[in-house]
C-alpha cells in the first residue's frame, strides 16, 4: 500500500503547518514524505519498524512523530481539517486505527515445555 498526498491536499496542509513554530519545514518534500509515512503507518495498522524504506528510517520517522504529537501538531491539523469534506479521508483518528493483534488480547506463542 502506497500513501501519496495529492498536490491539492499538500497545498491545504502546508499553510497549517506554517502556523506551527515547532515544525521545521526546511525542504517541503521532506515534510510531505514524513506525513505520508505517518499516514502509511496509521492506515496500515503496521508497527513503525515495518515502515517501507522509501519513507525514511522508521526510528527517525517515529521520533519526529512523537515530537510532533507532544506539541499537538497533529491535533491542530485534525481540528483544522475535520470539517473539510475534501480532506475527510486524509485525517485519521483513533476510532479507525487498528490495534496490533497482541494489543487486542491475542494469545502469545510460547515454546512448549518438554
Amino acid at each position: 500500500m502506497t500513501v501519496k498526498l495529492t498536490d491539492e491536499q499538500w497545498q491545504k496542509i502546508l499553510p497549517v503547518l506554517k502556523t506551527c513554530p515547532q515544525v521545521r519545514l526546511g525542504a517541503g518534500r521532506d515534510v510531505r514524505r514524513f506525513l505520508e509515512a505517518v499516514l502509511w503507518v496509521t492506515r496500515s495498522g503496521a508497527q513503525w519498524r515495518l515502515l517501507p524504506p522509501k519513507y525514511g528510517n522508521w526510528n527517525a520517522v517515529y521520533k519526529r512523530f512523537a515530537r510532533g504529537s507532544e506539541v499537538k501538531v497533529f491535533e491542530k491539523l485534525f481540528e483544522h481539517f475535520s470539517a473539510d469534506r475534501d480532506m475527510e479521508y486524509l485525517m485519521l483518528d483513533s476510532t479507525i486505527v487498528r490495534a496490533h493483534a497482541c494489543a487486542a488480547g491475542a494469545q502469545k506463542k510460547r515454546a512448549r515445555k518438554v
